[in-house]
């Protein structure tokens, strides 16, 4: 008779959760075999990974919320997903992202971060005029994928988020995506109604407390472009900069039509300091993308 022990119904059902996460998206998996840590961290944060240019990032929409600004009814992926990210082994990973929690949430959000030892960077907004208001907590660290994982799931767990998250499956893309792409000069990715572009804006290297910064992780400028009928369109993202490129950003900002809705720090003990520029824009899509690349172009220093 074999002495062999079967498998424990939890440790059954985390692997079958990582396996259906896994399976519902084109994770790192498709393209390389999941490092079994990775699995660990993708059963407890119940959110499959996804390869982010360099580093690892987990996301989780806030598709439990029902948020306007003004008309605009704000989609999860737009301006309303919290993340995490990881850089290094997962031995000794640095984790850095946000949380988007409400009004509700906040105080219980910070409270089991500082139980978890988490380092909170940030707390503040990204939008402004929204209904219900939301509030970003930016934080760091390092240590363990798996420490991180529990620390995160702790916090989420203060929050409506809904978990696991299953990646819809992609629609078709309504956006002219090829004007947004050749107007902001990069190629980004589509979805529906959204475009996405991301840009690395800071010139040279970063560190935080002595350890250099993945740009891709930690000072990334993403734009975000939402199209809201034939003759409209939103973008919202940020611009991290550093304090040369401040002032021409922002005078650019003015000068084309977008708000800057924020303007703060997500890092601590970072070297040079970035700034990083919340904005807000409305306008029919190509005169929207004209702005977005005034304001790009603005931050390229003499």
């Amino acid at each position: 008779m074999s002495s062999r022990i079967p498998p424990s119904p939890r440790r059954f059902a985390a692997r079958w959760l990582v396996l259906t996460l896994l399976a519902s998206t084109r994770s790192l998996s498709a393209q390389q075999p999941l490092d079994q840590t990775w699995e660990e961290v993708t059963a407890i944060l119940q959110s499959p990974p996804v390869d982010a240019g360099g580093y690892v990032r987990f996301n989780f929409p806030r598709k439990d919320l029902a948020v306007h600004v003004g008309d605009v009814a704000i989609p999860a992926p737009f301006a309303l997903t919290s993340w995490v990210g990881f850089d290094g082994p997962p031995d000794s990973a640095a984790a850095m992202g946000d949380l988007v929690v409400t009004a509700a949430e906040l105080g219980p959000v910070l409270a089991e971060l500082a139980h978890q030892s988490v380092e909170v960077t940030a707390v503040h907004n990204h939008l402004v005029g929204e209904e219900p208001q939301v509030t970003y907590i930016h934080f760091h660290l390092m240590g363990p994928a798996t420490r991180t994982a529990g620390a995160l799931d702790a916090a989420l767990r203060q929050t409506g988020t809904q978990r696991p998250v299953i990646p819809a499956a992609a629609g078709p893309v309504t956006i002219d995506s090829g004007a947004v792409f050749a107007a902001l000069g990069k190629h980004g990715k589509a979805s529906g109604a959204m475009a996405q572009v991301g840009f690395v804006l800071v010139p040279g290297a970063v560190t935080m407390h002595g350890r250099p910064v993945l740009p891709a992780l930690g000072y990334a400028s993403p734009i975000n472009v939402l199209q809201v009928s034939a003759s409209r369109a939103v973008a919202t993202g940020d611009f991290a900069v550093t304090a040369g490129q401040l002032p021409r950003l922002l005078s650019a900002l003015a000068a084309n039509g977008l708000t800057a809705t924020a303007v703060h720090h997500h890092l601590v003990g970072e070297e040079p300091k970035i700034y990083f520029v919340h904005f807000w824009g409305d306008a029919p899509l190509t005169e929207l993308l004209g702005a977005l690349r005034a304001a790009l172009d603005a931050t390229k220093l003499p």
